[in-house]
């Protein structure tokens, strides 16, 4: 059940609701991370609904709240480089992974860098899964920098052509300065050979309000240009998709909702709006 299905369902014959459904809808807003200034902002614009008129106008201002910004993975250039940034623990390099297998699937090359060489887990990780999907993975020595190994990954995936290379990058460093330092590193370094084609932030849909945190974190550091929200349920009635795009007027391009390689799905603005108004 949406989080405003209940609410469309009194307004349904009603010209309007009584101000208890009001405070159910705002505290039903504000548990599905929303957050205050969204939720205040929604529920004023939610106040001239009538009857079963309700749905439709509910859908319109909530469309209102996304980014008008192309949910595609860009595809313009030979090779196209994609960055995938975020902090540790939040499946960033799963993300990965699943997004090679995505691509490959869909009849797409795809080679893989482990540039979070701080994290000495992800590189094993990124190789193993390399292994079950099939897809070339550039690692490093042992306590190589990140930026070496984007950079070896870029000179590799120009000379062998591949359609996609997707640099894991480091999600911790000891403090939140060094880590956007390295970030822009990492970017300055690959796009001495190609042109970087996306960054994508993953952002762990469980963390609400502290998710959106880490995204304007991220942002102030590269230029991301579109969001993998995991952990969102598969149906998407969760408020925190709606409450990240209204924040940063960044698109959500994938979402992941386990752990198999095929848990990862293109993101449906419409199927998720109809998601949050549905019985």
């Amino acid at each position: 059940m949406g989080i405003f299905s209940k609410f469309v369902a009194k307004l349904k014959g009603q010209s309007t609701a009584d101000p208890l459904d009001w405070k159910e809808l705002e505290a039903e807003l504000l548990a599905a991370d929303l957050g205050p200034s969204l939720t205040a902002e929604i529920l004023k614009n939610a106040k001239d609904l009538k009857g079963d008129d309700a749905a439709a106008s509910l859908t319109q201002i909530l469309k209102s709240h996304l980014s008008n910004k192309p949910r595609a993975l860009s595809a313009a250039n030979p090779v196209n480089v994609v960055l995938v940034v975020g902090v540790n623990g939040t499946g960033k390099t799963t993300s990965v992974a699943k997004l090679a297998n995505h691509l490959k699937s869909s009849g797409y090359s795809v080679a893989m860098a482990a540039a979070d060489t701080f994290r000495a887990a992800a590189v094993d990780q990124l190789q193993t899964w390399g292994q079950r999907i099939g897809a070339a993975v550039i690692a490093g020595k042992d306590g190589a920098e990140p930026a070496s190994v984007a950079f070896d990954a870029a000179i590799s995936a120009k000379d062998s052509g591949v359609n996609y290379l997707l640099i894991d990058t480091a999600g911790r460093l000891h403090n939140k300065r060094d880590l956007m330092a390295e970030l822009g590193k990492v970017r300055r370094v690959v796009e001495k050979t190609l042109p970087i084609s996306e960054v994508l932030l993953v952002i762990d849909a469980t963390t609400g309000q502290n998710g959106i945190a880490q995204a304007k974190i991220f942002t102030e550091a590269v230029d991301v240009t579109g969001l993998i929200v995991t952990k969102l349920d598969g149906s998407a009635r969760g408020g925190v998709a709606l409450a990240i795009e209204s924040a940063l007027d960044i698109p959500i391009k994938f979402i992941g909702n386990g752990e198999g390689e095929r848990d990862f799905a293109l993101f449906d603005s419409g199927a998720y709006l109809a998601g949050l108004t549905s019985d």
